[in-house]
């Protein structure tokens, strides 16, 4: 017989502000303590995870975390999971603690059979973190489950199971759009997590997210109720109050009666932009073959979630074994491109990719001062990876001059910054700059060598620099300098894939797009990188040279 003496809260709770927490996580201070810090930010829901510990101790910490709720006057308003461990949250039931009750992942106990021991009023959560896990869940007997956890967000190096695996072993992280397609496929409200900071709150709240899940960020925090408040005041800046559409009720379910999941989606809440799917210029050349240039960039902004268009500057005959003939665009058909684009449907952010002549770099600066564009994200394709020069001085010269003080950030890979500080030695010939001279000389060896570089270049032309690590050895780390002289790392792994063709369009193009979706340089360069990532490791594999990524293998 069930003793479990509370109402059910699996028709009444709330998402939007998920604290996951244990003992490994709270820097030495006792999880009780740290959970209700977070109830005076606002967390509205609680999981307690603690995989080492016995039963008895499960059961120790789960009373201690159930008494801090209810004497925070929330035992009716945020519930209180434990992670995985149905026999612990069982026991806490039968004891009269007041566990709502448990969230299991894909390796767990069959979500029946926790249901079937937990009983009607439980409240059970699932985690998935790839389609199949979610039409897996959607294929659940009804009521077997009331929300999913969906992750992880962010790639991290410094912990490599931190990812979602597909079937055929690849790794990646969701990203925002991945997110957003975990949601809208889900027939039950879906809360996202992993790695999130307070800077993807936003972006996040703008999908069909019912809520974020956290644990560093507020457990590790030096002010856990601080941390809390604002990470929620973020999301509700964004959502507003609003939940994830579950009725209120006082009545627990009937012994005898399974309540139907809880519905989440578009269906549930308006989660478009104002004016629409963010529209983003891309301002680039053609690859026939597909794998770079403007193709990629429009795959790369449908696929981040933004409504792509294009001003052609060149017309390539290329495949993935070289480039065989480059028929550069007049001048007036590139502006009349741009203009119409923007006289119609102004774009907002503008990737630029490569332009090979002087009179094209021009004519993009003029017509994008003319129209007032945000949000430039400028490939400075000019050197190859072989350090073969790609366009003339001339153009170098109008690109550093004209185009670099109107973007936002610019994206060089190595020997693109090294090129770079060359021109900023050319420009500083009375100031004694040995730094970059040892750079030049020595070349760009180690991330110390890297963010002096962006550091140099971010202060000569006054604009992000974001220089990749592609070009290393070991690893695929980049590092952001702002204007302000913020350095930000993003860190990730080496893909083995030699089809490396369009990662600079790639990158630069998925930038623009999370600019475009109101979210900050370095979470926009985060979420980049997580989708590029996923692009790599899918190992797509087309053509007999260096081939193309599938931009499309959030949807595999």
């Amino acid at each position: 017989m069930n003793r479990f003496p509370y109402p059910t809260m699996r028709d009444r709770f709330d998402l939007r502000a998920y604290f996951v927490v244990g003992p490994d996580d709270t820097k030495g201070r006792p999880v009780a303590d740290v959970v209700a810090a977070a109830l005076r930010g606002g967390a509205t829901f609680i999981q307690l995870r603690a995989k080492h510990a016995d039963a008895r101790e499960l059961t120790a910490m789960a009373e201690a975390i159930a008494a801090g709720i209810a004497q925070a006057g929330k035992a009716d308003t945020v519930a209180f999971v434990i992670d995985d461990r149905v026999d612990a949250a069982w026991q806490c039931r039968e004891l009269g603690i007041k566990v709502d009750g448990v969230h299991i992942g894909q390796d767990d106990m069959a979500p029946e059979q926790a249901r079937a021991l937990l009983g009607p009023d439980a409240i059970i959560g699932l985690s998935a973190e790839t389609l199949p896990h979610i039409e897996a869940a959607n294929a659940l007997p009804s009521g077997a489950i009331d929300y999913i956890g969906a992750g992880p967000l962010h790639y991290t190096a410094t912990k490599p199971d931190a990812a979602a695996v597909e079937a055929d072993g690849t790794k990646h992280a969701l990203g925002i759009a991945g997110a957003q397609l975990l949601c809208e496929a889900s027939r039950y409200p879906v809360v996202v997590g992993g790695g999130v900071h307070a800077d993807d709150v936003p972006a996040l709240a703008r999908t069909a997210a019912a809520g974020w899940f956290v644990v560093s960020a507020i457990a590790a925090a030096d002010d856990p109720e601080r941390a809390t408040r604002e990470l929620l005041q973020a999301w509700t800046a964004v959502r507003g109050d609003a939940r994830h559409g579950v009725a209120a009720s006082t009545a627990s379910h009937p012994q005898s009666d399974v309540a139907a999941p809880p519905q989440c989606g578009a269906a549930m809440f308006d989660v478009k932009q104002p004016h629409g799917l963010p529209p983003v210029l891309t301002v680039a050349g053609s690859d026939s073959s597909g794998g770079a240039g403007i193709q990629a960039d429009l795959k790369t902004m449908l696929a981040n979630g933004v409504f792509g268009m294009s001003a052609i500057t060149s017309l390539t005959a290329q495949n993935t074994t070289g480039v065989r003939a480059v028929q550069n665009a007049d001048p007036a058909i590139l502006a009349d491109q741009i203009d119409a684009v923007f006289e119609d449907i102004p774009p907002m952010a503008v990737k630029i990719g490569m332009v090979s002549s002087a009179a094209l770099i021009e004519t993009i600066a003029d017509r994008l001062t003319a129209h007032q564009a945000r949000n430039i994200v400028l490939d400075p394709v000019m050197v190859a990876t072989s350090g073969a020069k790609l366009i003339d001085d001339d153009a170098v010269t109008a690109l550093t001059t004209r185009l670099f003080p109107l973007a936002t950030v610019i994206t060089p890979n190595m020997p693109e910054t090294e090129a770079l500080l060359a021109q900023v030695m050319q420009d500083r010939t009375s100031e004694d700059d040995t730094e970059s001279a040892r750079l030049l000389s020595e070349g760009i060896r180690t991330e110390a060598d890297m963010e002096t570089a962006a550091r140099t270049l971010a202060e000569h032309f006054g604009c992000a620099v974001l220089v990749k690590g592609g070009h290393g050895v070991k690893d695929a780390n980049d590092v952001l300098v702002e204007p302000d002289g913020t350095a930000t790392w993003f860190t990730s792994p080496r893909i083995d894939n030699p089809n490396t063709h369009g990662t600079g369009c790639t990158l630069s193009s998925a930038i623009a797009s999370h600019l475009a979706l109101g979210e900050t340089m370095p979470q926009a360069v985060r979420s980049a990188k997580d989708y590029l990532t996923g692009a790599l490791a899918e190992q797509l594999d087309l053509g007999h040279g260096a081939g193309p990524m599938d931009h499309a293998w959030r949807w595999r």
